[in-house]
């Protein structure tokens, strides 16, 4: 399926579009010829970053709102075609520290969203990004959508009814919406300048820094890893494609340990080094453990698969930050 042709031309509304995924996500929808807008609040707590559209922000339409503004809102989904909503609260710790804004983000502001869709614009395709997080500890890997949910933290469980709002707003209104629930996401772009948001980030940090890669544990733990491009494919696909409408799909990617990709990232950095350290207690208490995710409904039903090798995308990621971390660290 060439998804470049239902893009052409077509008007795209991204929240969150000034962060990581958001940005490399309107950098491809304008090679497809689409008219792009961007809501982003830049909230400190988030990978919103001004660098990361400085290049092309005289090509798309930049709104500084925070999704919770219905007003302004209103009048940002009215004539868009696709609505990517990647706004949110995305810090496990944090949405401990801060449970109250964990909530108002992922469930007030998203049940708003919906709303306003539903008054201003029914038509609009919604592709919502959730969380592996909503599955808390695996019972079985990999971890397919039939899975338990019993998430571990504050933004599972708000990013789980997030999701779920999505679902019904399809199902009772037959607005046309999906959810992607993602895994370890990397890449250009990415917020690195601390560990509140990933900790690959920071590893990534760690690395450019000429500081040790710090382990938590003694480096077992299983995760699954997605380049950045390979998961904006997956939105588009998700949004393009009617057989989406009302369904929620994992991605994921091959498994590693954690020990062997601080290796891996060593090893093509050229340089660097690694220490185990004890985890600490309040990220033991809401640690998922071993986790990869099965994408073969995905696969199935639109076609999606990684295509960027951990390899190739840690090349990448490399190559990007050493021209531009001044603006990342």
């Amino acid at each position: 399926m060439d998804i470049s042709t239902s893009y052409f031309h077509q008007n795209a509304l991204i929240t969150g579009g000034m962060g990581f995924i958001g940005s490399n996500l309107a950098r491809r929808l304008l090679d497809f010829g689409a008219n792009v807008t961007i809501i982003d609040n830049l909230d400190h707590d988030s990978g919103g970053n001004l660098f990361n559209l400085s290049d092309i922000k005289d090509r798309l339409q930049i709104i500084h709102a925070d999704i919770s503004d219905d007003h302004q809102l209103a009048m940002a989904v009215k004539g868009q075609r696709y609505l990517f909503n990647l706004a949110g609260q995305m810090s496990h710790l944090g949405s401990m520290q801060d449970p109250f804004k964990d909530l108002n983000v992922n469930t007030i502001a998203q049940l708003k969203l919906l709303e306003v869709c539903r008054i201003n614009n029914p038509e609009i395709g919604i592709v919502f990004a959730g969380t592996r997080q909503v599955y808390g500890r695996a019972n079985y890997l990999p971890v397919d959508e039939n899975h338990l949910l019993t998430p571990l933290d504050n933004n599972g469980v708000s990013k789980r009814a997030g999701e779920m709002y999505h679902i019904v707003y399809n199902r009772v209104y037959g607005m046309s919406t999906s959810v992607l629930r993602m895994t370890n996401i990397y890449g250009p772009r990415m917020r690195i300048k601390d560990d509140l948001l990933t900790f690959i980030g920071w590893w990534f940090h760690r690395l450019l820094m000429g500081d040790n890669i710090r382990i938590f544990g003694d480096g077992s733990q299983i995760r699954d890893f997605n380049y950045v491009d390979d998961v904006v494919n997956a939105l588009l696909l998700c949004a393009a494609n009617p057989v989406a409408s009302g369904k929620i799909y994992n991605l994921g990617g091959p498994p590693i340990n954690l020990l062997n990709l601080a290796q891996l990232m060593i090893e093509i950095n050229g340089s660097g080094n690694y220490q185990m350290v004890p985890f600490p207690e309040k990220r033991k208490r809401i640690d998922i453990g071993n986790y990869y995710g099965d994408y073969g409904l995905i696969q199935r039903e639109l076609g999606w698969q990684p295509q960027t090798s951990l390899h190739d995308g840690i090349v990448k990621t490399l190559d990007f930050y050493h021209i531009n971390k001044e603006h990342y660290l």
